[in-house]
């Protein structure tokens, strides 16, 4: 068996900036508040979906608000993104055939998201339904998020992965803090929403140009 792939989700393996954008924003436009350009988006996801609405409104309106008032956009948030999830998203370039190579090579793969776990699996089973993916795991009420490392070593060890010979792959601070909160090898993306100065800040030991570059990684 070869050492194991831990993948973050958005803006590592597929790019979903846009739709998850258009859904916020029509949800903060149906409730009278400024929308933002979509770039602005790389910069608000990663904390999971509470947070990026949070960052979507108005600084501050979050504690002003009642929790029934930020529920309902929350709701609408999410609900315009899980039906519209799949409209521009792609998978970054030659990310499905060298999910493939590795996989063929012998190297468990999974995925370890800050995204509701449900519109994970739905995304992952989309786009990458030859993949075969071990475990794919996203945000959920009862379990902490990414950086904490609970959910990274509970899917190492229902796969029977030794931390030290296994990479988290992900493009931001959250997933290199994930990768060293849970003893792994923290590997940074390039093309993702954060850029290489981020994930090379926050300690990545491999930083990758190209999606290929997962193949050579020792």
């Amino acid at each position: 068996m070869g050492k194991g792939f831990i993948f973050d989700l958005d803006g590592t393996i597929l790019d979903t900036r846009d739709d998850i954008g258009n859904a916020c924003n029509k949800a903060l436009e149906a409730f009278g508040y400024p929308t933002h350009p979509l770039e602005e988006y790389q910069q608000m996801v990663g904390n999971g979906f509470i947070v990026l609405i949070m960052r979507a409104l108005p600084k501050g309106e979050s504690e002003r608000l009642s929790e029934e008032s930020f529920n309902a956009i929350f709701t609408a948030a999410k609900k315009a993104y899980a039906s519209h999830m799949t409209l521009h998203t792609l998978p970054y370039k030659n990310i499905p055939e060298t999910l493939q190579a590795l996989a063929k090579r012998g190297s468990p793969l999974s995925v370890l998201s800050n995204k509701p776990e449900e519109l994970t699996q739905k995304l992952i089973a989309h786009y990458f339904p030859s993949v075969p993916f071990a475990l794919v795991l996203g945000g959920r009420d009862d379990k902490p998020l990414k950086p904490d490392p609970t959910r990274a070593k509970e899917l190492l060890s229902t796969l029977g992965l030794n931390p030290h010979d296994t990479y988290f792959v992900g493009d931001s601070q959250v997933d290199m803090l994930t990768a060293k909160n849970a003893g792994m090898i923290p590997v940074g993306v390039s093309w993702g929403f954060r850029g290489p100065e981020e994930v090379e800040a926050h300690g990545a030991v491999h930083i990758l140009r190209s999606a290929t570059d997962l193949l050579s990684l020792p």
